[in-house]
C-alpha cells in the first residue's frame, strides 16, 4: 500500500514563459496517505527581450552657380556707363529627426509564484516545497545616425572694359557673394 500512495502523489511543476510577467498557479494538496513523501516544485521564468535598431541618414548635395556678363565700353565718341548686375547664391537646409524607443517593457509585476498549501499529511510523510522565480531582461540599443552635406557655390562676375573711347564711360560689375546655412537637430531617446 505504500508504494500506491507514493505513486498517486504527483510532482507539481508549472513552468511560465512570455510577457508581461508570470504568476503560477497555486497548488493544494491535501490528505496525503502514510510515508507519502509530497514534492512542490513551482518554477516561474519571465523573458524580455528588446531590440531598438535605428539607422538615420541625413544627405544634402548643393551645386550653384551664378555670374554675370561682362560691362564694356568701347569705340565711342562719348562713352556711356555700362553694369551688370549681382550674381549670388543662397542655401539653406534645415533637418529636424526626433526617435523615441522604449527602453524597458512595462512588465505586469515582478513575476513569481504561486501560493503552496499541503494540508493533512500523513506520518511519515515529508513535505517539499521548492518555489523559483526568474526573471531576464535584455536591452539592446543599436543607433547609427549619418550626416553629410556638400555645398558647392560659385558666383563670379564679368569684366569691366572701357577702351577705345574719346571720352570714356564708367563700366562696373555687381558683387558676387555665395551664403549656406545648414541646420541639423537629431534627437534619439532609448
Amino acid at each position: 500500500m505504500k508504494r500506491l500512495a507514493r505513486a498517486t502523489v504527483a510532482a507539481v511543476t508549472v513552468l511560465g514563459l512570455g510577457v508581461p510577467s508570470i504568476v503560477s498557479a497555486a497548488t493544494t494538496i491535501s490528505t496525503s496517505g502514510p510515508s507519502s513523501p509530497v514534492v512542490v516544485s513551482d518554477v516561474a521564468t519571465d523573458v524580455t527581450s528588446l531590440q531598438n535598431k535605428n539607422h538615420v541618414s541625413v544627405h544634402t548635395d548643393t551645386d550653384q552657380h551664378a555670374y554675370t556678363g561682362d560691362a564694356n565700353v568701347s569705340g565711342n565718341t562719348t562713352g556711356g556707363a555700362a553694369s551688370t548686375g549681382a550674381a549670388s547664391n543662397n542655401s539653406t537646409t534645415s533637418a529636424s529627426v526626433a526617435i523615441s524607443n522604449p527602453s524597458s517593457l512595462a512588465l505586469g509585476g515582478s513575476g513569481g509564484v504561486g501560493n503552496q498549501t499541503v494540508t493533512t499529511q500523513g506520518p511519515s510523510s515529508p513535505v517539499t516545497v521548492s518555489a523559483v522565480s526568474t526573471m531576464t531582461t535584455t536591452v539592446e540599443n543599436d543607433n547609427h545616425i549619418y550626416v553629410n552635406t556638400d555645398t558647392d557655390q560659385h558666383a563670379s562676375t564679368g569684366d569691366a572694359n572701357v577702351s577705345g573711347n574719346t571720352t570714356g564711360g564708367s563700366a562696373t560689375t555687381g558683387s558676387a557673394s555665395n551664403t549656406s546655412s545648414s541646420t541639423f537637430t537629431l534627437v534619439v531617446t532609448n
